[in-house]
């Protein structure tokens, strides 16, 4: 029989979207693939894929001890009933709660994968200062646990999981899940006016109000003498379930004040890049890596990003990209302006963002560079 990996992730469509690569990876390298996630529409799009779906009943933004400990036992059912040789946790709440699930069950591998630190480490994320603390001194424990690996997805969360006192061989980078570069081709720009545009969801530590100030004066009365005009596109959904969401009238006041499109969810971001001449990530910290900005090199795009982990991976200055303090609005206003108005240089930058995910960040040579850790630790 082959032996079974179980993906644990808060939800089917993060599952889909961020993890199906390393998934698809282990399934050709032989393995039997489940996934454990609240199902909110997408159990039978994991069913077409030869996976197993197991529904977890579990809300993402829920971090009080009881909803904890009641995902903690249901976890640790079904790792009873699944019997898996390696269990891959994904995000902050499957690493805290699915290794503690897994104590105890030493014939379990455990990979957990912080994808990046979040809102939790960077506003708060709605959690107190104590909540934070007791976060941070459970993760040094468990990712201690004998037979596991940490995987983080830049230099500076390998640091902090170090400072965990987690030891060096049991801790590597993947830069995520990559991005599929034949999907992802290289586009042309459009024509008429230049447009930046944002993808992500509509959070506060996603760095939105800044965006949305930061056009506000590049395009306002704080616009450089002689600056060129330009378009925001904001492409994703608010979520009412992370308390740092935008409310959907702030969005429509602001995108009808400024002249902003908000698209909200779009199902293909293709769409977006197509109309787009240059991407912008605002955030204000907590990326492991953005996926968002990987799609827009793929395509041939040149970026603006704050100088935050993560986003320097992927915009790297004089090269792919501009980049610009965290919170900066007036900053973020001029990398923008300048890319506006030098199309030339959007070319340049676009080239060599497109030569880079080719390089470094195909999804198929990350899923097998993934799918050969789970070898490795089920040997060992």
């Amino acid at each position: 029989m082959a032996p079974r990996i179980l993906y644990v992730v808060t939800e089917d469509w993060y599952f889909l979207s961020h993890r199906l690569p390393m998934a698809r990876a282990a399934k050709e390298a032989g393995y039997e693939v489940h996934v454990a996630a609240r199902m909110t529409g997408g159990l039978a799009a994991i069913e077409r894929e030869g996976f197993v779906p197991h529904p977890l009943k579990w809300s993402r933004g829920s971090i009080s001890a009881r909803d904890s400990l009641a995902a903690v036992l249901q976890l640790r059912a079904l790792f009873r009933e699944v019997k898996p040789a390696l269990v891959h946790n994904v995000a902050l709440k499957p690493v805290l709660l699915g290794t503690m699930a897994g104590l105890g069950m030493n014939d379990i591998a455990i990979v957990n994968s912080l994808t990046g630190m979040g809102a939790l480490f960077v506003d708060g994320g709605g959690a107190s200062q104590l909540t934070r603390k007791l976060v941070v001194l459970a993760l040094s424990r468990l990712l201690r646990r004998a037979r596991s690996v940490t995987v983080v997805q830049n230099p500076e969360d390998r640091d902090f999981v170090a400072g965990l006192g987690v030891p060096g061989e049991a801790i590597t980078i993947i830069a995520g899940s990559g991005v599929d570069i034949e999907k992802y081709e290289p586009l042309p720009e459009p024509a008429g006016k230049v447009t930046a545009a944002f993808v992500g969801r509509m959070l506060h530590h996603k760095g939105v109000l800044t965006l949305i100030e930061a056009y506000r004066r590049a395009t306002d009365g704080g616009a450089d003498e002689g600056a060129p005009e330009f378009h925001l596109l904001l492409a994703g959904d608010c979520d009412p379930e992370n308390p740092g969401s935008l409310a959907p009238e702030q969005l429509r006041e602001f995108a009808s004040a400024y002249g902003i499109d908000w698209l909200g969810h779009v199902g293909d971001v293709r769409e977006v890049w197509k109309r787009a001449h240059f991407a912008v990530q605002p955030s204000r910290g907590g990326e492991g890596l953005p996926k968002s900005l990987l799609e827009a090199a793929a395509c041939g795009r040149s970026m603006v990003a704050t100088d935050v982990p993560g986003c320097r991976e992927i915009a790297i200055p004089a090269e792919t990209g501009i980049l610009v303090p965290i919170d900066d609005a007036g900053a973020l206003a001029k990398a923008m302006q300048d890319l506006a108005r030098d199309a030339e240089r959007r070319k340049r930058y676009g080239a060599e963002a497109r030569r880079l995910t080719e390089e470094k960040f195909s999804s198929i040579a990350i899923g097998q560079e993934t799918a050969a850790l789970y070898g490795r630790l089920i040997a060992r």
